[in-house]
């Protein structure tokens, strides 16, 4: 037998404290336009992490209470009766809008992730906002014998290959020329449900979407990398191949870096679901000792709005982490489907 993971006699729980604030109001009879105004903010000190530790130990990593971070935000819940006679028609809004910052990282505020390696697009500095996407500022495509003598160059450059921007100004790409390239977090997420009623039937319409999240779209790596025996996608048609080609997609066989090539934006609509119902009524039912019958219809994500590039805008490779989202590789959309 052997230990998986090295132990932590310092380890605690998070703490957590929070502030929570809500206004509730109603207008007209019958409170026909009803809703609330809500406000938190949030402090975690301690926050669990597994942080890299030396291969000397004889582990990768150690589980640790990382720093403090905060949370803050509002939502806005709208609900409305637009229509109360025996067509009936009530509208229910919510926005949500939340916001985070890194204010301490373990001793030294040392940065989370960012990397480079192959999977480590995140990067959570104190600060900023937890998991922005880091790395390389993409430039075009060394199109020319002469463009690639004249820019600045990575170990791996070459005529054909993706040029990125210098952002330093040493006239070499390296670790020193990444930044921060994109941000997961929305501006705002929001869901909008109509359901409409007349003589038993019964119709409910949702939609919700995001705003304002950036989409790292891990996915292209593999099928517009050419490098091994992958389907690609019909983007690589348009590949370097010769000398004074005017492209943005780099040659066959070539690493593609961390970098703004992949960022995508990630807002979308989506028609998440649909419900028609009818309800039976009767002393027929009433005799066989039925209490309800309802035969209904729903279908489910029906219809998506967004110009991700990508099979699901709704997507985060890691669950629920915090300091790794919005990565994009390989995940499987959601499916439509019919009830």
């Amino acid at each position: 037998t052997r230990p998986s993971q090295i132990g932590n006699d310092r380890l605690k729980w998070e703490a957590t404290e929070q502030v929570d604030l809500a206004l509730d109001f109603g207008f007209l009879p019958n409170q026909r336009i009803s809703g609330t105004l809500g406000f938190y903010k949030k402090k975690t000190d301690g926050l669990l992490y597994q942080i890299d530790i030396p291969y000397s130990s004889g582990f990768e990593n150690i589980q640790s209470n990382i720093g403090e971070f905060r949370f803050w935000g509002h939502e806005v819940g709208l609900e409305t009766k637009n229509m109360t006679g025996k067509f009936k028609w009530n509208t229910s809004l919510n926005l949500t809008f939340n916001r985070n910052k890194a204010m301490k990282l373990g001793t030294n505020n040392t940065p989370i992730g960012g990397n480079n390696n192959q999977e480590d697009y995140n990067r959570t500095e104190v600060g900023k906002p937890l998991g922005l996407f880091y790395g390389y500022v993409y430039d075009g495509v060394f199109m020319t014998q002469e463009e690639y003598e004249a820019g600045p160059k990575h170990a791996s450059s070459m005529v054909g290959t993706v040029r990125m921007k210098d952002l330093n100004g040493d006239n070499v790409i390296d670790n020193n020329d990444r930044t921060f390239i994109g941000d997961p977090n929305p501006d705002f997420t929001y869901g909008l449900t109509n359901t409409f009623s007349w003589k038993g039937f019964n119709l409910s319409v949702f939609i919700q979407g995001s705003y304002g999240n950036d989409i790292f779209n891990a996915s292209r790596i593999e099928t517009e990398g050419m490098y091994d025996g992958k389907n690609q996608s019909t983007k690589v048609l348009n590949r370097w191949k010769i000398p004074g080609q005017i492209t943005n997609v780099p040659k066959a066989n070539f690493k593609l870096l961390n970098s703004t090539y992949f960022i995508e934006d990630g807002s979308y609509l989506r028609l998440k679901d649909v419900s028609l119902s009818y309800n039976f009524k009767g002393k027929l039912l009433q005799k066989w000792g039925i209490t309800r019958l309802q035969p209904y219809f729903t279908a489910t994500n029906l219809l998506t709005w967004t110009s991700y590039s990508g099979m699901d805008p709704e997507v985060n490779q890691w669950g629920n982490s915090g300091t790794v989202q919005g990565i994009d590789w390989g995940t499987y959309p959601h499916s439509r489907s019919y009830v």
